[in-house]
C-alpha cells in the first residue's frame, strides 16, 4: 500500500471506532493512525501541521467518548 492510503485507512478506522463508542478500540487504532500520520509527514505526503491537527482532533474525540 502507498503511504497516503495507509494513513487515510488508519484515520478512517479510528473514526469508525469512535462512532461505535468503543474507547478502548479507538485508543488502539489511534496509536496506529498516529504512526501512519508521522510516516506520511516523514515522506512529505502531508504537512506536519496537518498531521498534528488530525492527531489532535482524533485524540479529542476519543477523550470525549471516554467520559
Amino acid at each position: 500500500m502507498r503511504t497516503k492510503s495507509k494513513y487515510k485507512s488508519a484515520v478512517k478506522a479510528t473514526r469508525t471506532d469512535i462512532t461505535s463508542g468503543d474507547a478502548k478500540a479507538a485508543a488502539e487504532s489511534l496509536k496506529k493512525a498516529m504512526s501512519q500520520l508521522d510516516k506520511a509527514v516523514k515522506k512529505n505526503v502531508i504537512h506536519k501541521n496537518t498531521a498534528s491537527r488530525r492527531k489532535s482532533r482524533l485524540a479529542k474525540a476519543i477523550a470525549k467518548i471516554g467520559k
